[in-house]
Parts: C-alpha cells; structure tokens; sequence
C-alpha cells in the first residue's frame, strides 16, 4: 500500500539573521513560492502546506499554498510542522519538513526521503551529501553526519567527524541536509521531548531524537544546493538560479 503524505514548509518572518526572508525576490518569484512549486513538483502529496506565524507570509503565499498560521513562540521548525500538521485535519503515514530557506530543493530528494519509511521500522528521514572540501569539513557551521552500516544516523556534529588518526584511510565525511520526513506519531511525540545535554552542547535538535533512541534513517543526495540563511547568500542564491537556469 503506497504511503500516505503531506509536505509541510515551515516559513518565521522574524528571522534574527535575515527578516523576511520567505518574502525576497528570486528571479521574479519570492523564495516561498519557489520552494512551493518544488514542493508540488513531488506528486502524490496530501497538500502542500505553509506553516507560518506572520500574516505578511499568509497573505503571499496563500496565492498558491494552503497556509495555517502557527505560534510565534516555536523553537524549532519541527514544532511548527507538528502544529500545523494537527491543524490540517489531515491523516497522513509521514509528514515532510522542507525548510522555507530552501528554495531549489529537488523532488527527487523528497522521494528518496519517502523510500526509506518502505522500511517499517523508519521513523525518522533525512538527507546527507559527501564533503570533499576541506574548508567546509572543519567549518563548524557545516553539520556533519556519521552513519551506521545500516544507514542509520549514529551522531550529528559541528566538529569534523569521523576524526581521522592516520592519514590514507580513504574516509569519507558528509554534510546533514536538513530536510526530514516523520511518521506522524513520531513528530508529535518528539515534540513532547525535553531538551537534552548533547542538544544543548551541539545546538542540534536532532541529537535529541537520538538521544532519546529514535531511528534516523538516512539516504545519500548527491544535489547541492544554497540556503538562504543572511542576506549575503542571496547574491550566491541569484547566481546559482542563473547558471542553473531555475
């Protein structure tokens, strides 16, 4: 029986680092709307939903998405899709988190998120990609994801993981895509769960689920793609959409 899902995108207007950002223009569209229509592109979605605490947000994106307006006070994305999800009325096997400040996703990506909850015991999802560059695997803002034999997450880290202690191993580090796809029990409950040490030390709120012993399934994306995190991503954003012509 094919598995039943809904895409939500969790879009705050008071980011600290780049207000408004869900609003920007790229390339005549605004970064929302983008991350909508990749959204959409997938097929088979229950709905495509924007989860939002700002009307300006609502207004806009109501043109071409369900929007359900959530409190202001969420910490994570995570939280926010947990609400919208109940708001929805929906009843779906797995909701999908695609962040707002990613607007050239793949939706290839989203379905080889969806393949992995084949596997019954899957309750979590998400996405890694091989880091050849040497700047970006010391770079503590590049989060990092080591794996088991199995696939699964074993620990998420800022710092440069694996530690290599002999050079020539041929290891291999890869970088945490943060789009993640849940069994719906799974995001309500993990929602419910307190913060943990390893969370606080790292500032990853996925280090929680593991603390708490969920599993994290992990497929291998080979599309790299900017997110839009300060303003000064968005001239590398607007020359990514140019010479991939998005």
């Amino acid at each position: 029986m094919p598995i039943s899902f809904c895409i939500i995108i969790p879009a705050r207007y008071a980011s600290t680092r780049f207000p408004g950002k869900p609003l920007i223009d790229l390339g005549g569209k605004s970064m929302i709307q983008r991350v909508c229509e990749a959204a959409k592109e997938v097929g088979g979605a229950a709905a495509v939903i924007v989860a939002t605490d700002d009307e300006r947000i609502e207004q806009h994106a109501a043109a071409f998405a369900k929007v359900i307006l959530t409190d202001i006070a969420h910490p994570s994305g995570t939280d926010r899709c947990a609400e919208a999800y109940v708001k929805s009325g929906l009843n779906c096997d797995v909701i999908v988190n695609i962040q707002g400040d990613e607007p050239f996703i793949q939706p290839s990506q989203v379905r080889e998120l969806l393949r992995l909850f084949e596997d019954a015991s899957v309750q979590i999802a998400t996405l890694k990609k091989e880091l050849t560059d040497s700047v970006q695997i010391e770079d503590p803002n590049v989060v990092k994801v080591v794996c088991n034999t199995f696939g699964s997450a074993m620990y998420f880290s800022r710092s440069k993981i694996p530690y290599q202690r002999e050079a020539g191993t041929g290891q291999k580090y890869y970088k945490h895509i943060g789009m993640y796809a849940y069994r719906a029990s799974t995001l309500q409950e993990i929602t419910k769960l307190a913060p943990t040490a390893l969370e606080e030390t790292e500032k990853l709120e996925q280090l929680r689920w593991l603390e708490h012993n969920y599993h994290i399934a992990v497929a291998e994306t080979h599309w790299q793609s900017p997110a839009i995190d300060t303003p000064q991503d968005l001239e590398y954003a607007l020359e990514f959409l140019q010479t991939n012509q998005l």
